[in-house]
């Protein structure tokens, strides 16, 4: 990469980011619409694979694309956030684009840009040109599917001006309350707004409010729905070395003896979802079953390996072993947690917490309690960090003021929970590497430890980018 093309890219990002910032949500379609029509529309140039839920949608939207890709397609992939660097939300072919063409991409669209603000209430969001990048991106390629993740909620996402032929549901929970409601129900009412007449539904195991919510909408308009624990699901799992062995009954057939190299029953279940979503993709499930087709299952097998879900319980550093962890509320919090106790034998965990001020932070905390021998907590690189004083002061309580120090910064965090767990594996009777550290909060605080520890792609528990 030359200076000019890194120089560039840094202004553009700069341009991007001065925009209004995705967290500040106005619930309209129109400016994105504006932008999509004067780029000819596209989002409808190739067939899309859509995704939303509270918990799991980036995970579950890498491992549909990586079985697609082994299928031989060509693969779009849009997620966010990012973990470091703003160019992994747009990929092609699993890799993200190069800083040349993300430069290349803005570039184009940036003459309409500009007509999309002056005709409008309000210029376009940071979210809004990013989603403009990716449509204008996959279909300048081509790809022959692009797998789209929302942003947040989905009837008001701007990702929804895009119909999916197939829309996935990962598990709903509480989270963004303020904008998409306060119960589960109302939260599946809104993501529920992707489902489009004539897709498939493809639907994690939900909470009974959420369910009723996501089938009353596939019923309004005629979309196939293929439940988890019902059409497709888990049938075995068992820990192995690096990861999880599975057997998953699909919408078409059943695999057994699937390596998923990432942790936790959340992941395989994530991995159910973006299985059934490559089957329906090439067929509908509960079709005539002479029409069904099973994909190959040593495609599978292959696909299952190669999948990656970077600031998910990934270990960036061994001795201690460091773990980075992107869960941002209680639920996605507690089946992390639920992961690492059973997929590592610390006898001593030391969490280092940095987490939105907008979250249900006491919930957090109780979560990590039971699991946290110490806790550090601290601030991210985002402006919306809860302050370390203010997370010391709801965190003591829960955890005893023993347990519990604050840094005002990362890499100071960082630098005490090494030392603490060093203490640890001395003092332990658990033997060598026996305390453990945990980074977690959101996924800007697994971005920011990844970046300080410099984990690449190939790092342990992070597979292949």
């Amino acid at each position: 990469m030359t200076a000019d093309v890194t120089g560039r890219l840094r202004e553009i990002e700069r341009a991007i980011v001065a925009r209004r910032p995705e967290h500040s949500i106005d619930p309209s379609l129109d400016r994105i619409r504006a932008l999509t029509e004067l780029l000819g529309d596209p989002q409808r140039a190739y067939p899309v694979i859509h995704l939303t839920g509270t918990n799991g949608k980036t995970s579950t939207a890498r491992m549909t694309e990586t079985l697609l890709r082994a299928r031989g397609l060509r693969t779009g992939l849009f997620t966010s956030p990012h973990l470091s660097a703003i160019t992994e939300r747009i990929c092609l072919d699993g890799v993200p684009l190069s800083a040349e063409r993300f430069v290349g991409a803005y570039e184009e669209i940036e003459p309409y840009l500009d007509l999309v603000d002056a005709s409008q209430p309000a210029a376009l969001s940071f979210f809004e040109v990013l989603v403009g990048m990716a449509f204008s991106v996959f279909a300048d390629a081509p790809v022959d599917v692009a797998v789209i993740e929302v942003g947040m909620g989905g009837t008001w996402d701007n990702t929804n001006v895009a119909d999916g032929v197939v829309a996935v549901v990962t598990p709903i929970a509480i989270d963004h309350a303020r904008y998409l409601g306060n119960t589960v129900e109302a939260i599946a009412a809104d993501k529920a707004g992707i489902i489009k007449p004539g897709a498939v539904a493809v639907l994690a195991q939900q909470p009974a409010g959420a369910a009723e919510a996501l089938l009353r909408r596939a019923a309004e308009v005629g979309a196939t729905v293929a439940r988890e624990g019902l059409e497709f699901g888990v049938t075995s799992r068992e820990l192995a070395l690096g990861g999880q062995l599975l057997s998953v009954q699909g919408l078409h057939g059943h695999y057994q003896d699937l390596f998923l190299p990432l942790f936790g029953a959340y992941q395989a279940g994530n991995a159910a979802c973006a299985l059934a979503a490559a089957e329906a993709f090439t067929g509908p499930a509960g079709g005539d079953p002479d029409d069904a087709q099973a994909l190959d299952e040593d495609l599978v097998r292959d696909a299952f390996r190669q999948m990656s879900s970077p600031g998910r319980l990934e270990v960036v550093r061994r001795s201690p072993t460091v773990i980075v962890d992107s869960a941002h509320n209680p639920a996605g919090m507690a089946a992390s947690l639920d992961a690492l106790t059973e997929a590592f034998s610390f006898t001593g965990l030391i969490g280092i917490l940095a987490v939105s001020e907008d979250k249900d932070v006491p919930a957090i905390l109780d979560q990590l309690e039971p699991v946290v021998t110490e806790l550090v907590v601290t601030a991210n690189s985002s402006s919306r960090s809860m302050a370390p004083a203010k997370l010391l002061e709801l965190a003591s309580p829960v955890f005893g003021p023993d347990r519990v120090r604050a840094a005002d910064r990362l890499d100071d965090a960082i630098e005490i929970a090494v030392g603490l767990a060093d203490e640890g594996v001395t003092d332990s009777e658990g033997g060598l590497g026996s305390t453990g550290v945990l980074i977690t909060g959101s996924v800007i605080t697994a971005g920011d430890a990844r970046v300080l520890l410099a984990a690449g792609p190939g790092s342990p528990g992070g597979g292949a980018r």
